[in-house]
């Protein structure tokens, strides 16, 4: 079985964090089409966001125990295909790894988005109602703010930023996300959330969208393909057999893989390893209902390695009409390894709807800076009890 792998541990002159990420999202800028004067700067611009950490050496460990990956680096990138179109190349990073504490690495993420407000010219007036809210003096949970980047041409990229639920106890989250929506005007809005059994991101557009979305994202622990099909509230959009039929081909469900924890319904196997997450964005305030939905399944522990993803993420591409070569050039530009030798380098794969949009399908790309996974033993289904379900989940909530 292949090793976990640390990058720089034995070869003297180890690159550092900000040189290999950056290096990384200059290649997949190629890849999406983005022009060498764009990638620089967004490569500029990702090294600021990750401020005194961009130098530090990868034979060190990781700066902190970021949650936003699996073996703790503060980046992770993600493509979204539409038929007929390049792909969307995103960045997701943790302004303040590394910080020291909760409460400045708040601070430190809170500081980096209000320098790009005032280089791009956009407000943070709704990220400032609820500073309060997210940002209190002793937070808690496992990460303060998180930051996204949408990568388009002309050098001025559409901002998101990700907020913690669980900053004033995981006890707290869903009263503080009932009134951070109330606060922005949703008053409605939190009835409209499916059932779940935790509330993970709270998150704002920031800057130049169309309709700037109030996102609210939930995970749902041991879910089947039929529950997963009756999460949207959007009214519209991808049906529940095109929802089902996402799930099962990410997930996929195979005997002889042993692919999802759980009893078997049918054809129906529930996933238990880690948590399939929801995303319900709202853009009007007057029906309470959400615009946009988004069902995310973290295929990364529910494959034997990588080259498992990524036949199901091709095949999911190919079912929306979708040219999966941008994937595999992706995959190459951010890694010299095969699929076949490790997990996690895809994450997760996500359908997304938004009203008045088509249908979209994500691939979330590990920097796999630190670390890669072995290929992955999976169990029989059925062989892991709820208890360790619930195990498995406060773990992958927290510290993976």
């Amino acid at each position: 079985m292949t090793q976990p792998r640390f990058l720089g541990r034995t070869a003297p002159g180890a690159p550092t964090l900000g040189a290999f990420t950056t290096g990384q999202l200059v290649r997949l800028c190629d890849v999406a089409g983005l022009d060498a004067s764009d990638a620089e700067l967004y490569a500029r611009v990702l090294a600021e966001a990750l401020g005194p950490v961009a130098d530090r050496p990868l034979d060190l460990p990781p700066p902190s125990d970021s949650f936003l990956s699996d073996d703790h680096t503060p980046v992770e990138f993600s493509l979204a295909f539409q038929p007929d179109a390049p792909p969307t190349l995103r960045v997701l990073v943790e302004p303040g790894a590394g910080a020291g504490s909760l409460a400045e690495s708040g601070r430190t993420g809170l500081r980096f988005l209000r320098a790009m407000a005032r280089r791009w010219d956009f407000a943070t007036d709704r990220l400032d109602e609820l500073e309060d809210l997210f940002f209190p003096p002793s937070p808690q949970g496992a990460f303060a703010l998180w930051c996204a980047l949408e990568l388009r041409p002309g050098g001025v990229p559409k901002v998101k930023v990700y907020l913690n639920p669980a900053a004033s106890g995981q006890e707290r989250s869903a009263e503080t996300v009932r009134e951070a929506l109330r606060r922005l005007g949703h008053r409605q809005a939190f009835t409209a959330l499916p059932q779940a059994d935790r509330h993970l991101f709270f998150a704002l557009d920031l800057g130049d969208w169309e309709e700037p979305r109030v996102k609210v994202y939930l995970a749902h622990q041991d879910l089947s393909a039929a529950e997963a099909g009756g999460l949207s509230r959007t009214g519209g959009g991808p049906g529940q057999a095109e929802i089902q039929a996402f799930f099962r081909a990410a997930a996929g469900y195979d005997a002889d893989l042993g692919i999802g924890d759980g009893e078997a319904d049918g054809h129906d196997v529930r996933l238990g390893r880690r948590p399939v997450q929801s995303c319900h964005a709202f853009t009007e305030t007057a029906s309470g209902l959400p615009s946009g939905f988004t069902l995310y399944v973290p295929v990364r522990d529910y494959v034997r390695h990588d080259g498992d993803a990524l036949e199901r993420a091709v095949a999911v591409l190919r079912r929306q009409g979708v040219d999966a070569a941008p994937l595999a050039a992706a995959l190459a530009a951010v890694t010299s390894r095969r699929p076949q030798d490790g997990t996690g380098l895809i994450a997760y794969l996500a359908l997304a709807d938004q009203r008045g949009k088509p249908p979209r399908v994500t691939a979330y790309i590990s920097s796999e800076a630190y670390r890669v996974r072995p290929p992955a033993v999976l169990l029989p289904a059925g062989a892991v009890s709820g208890s360790v379900h619930r195990e498995r989940m406060e773990s992958a909530l927290t510290v993976d």
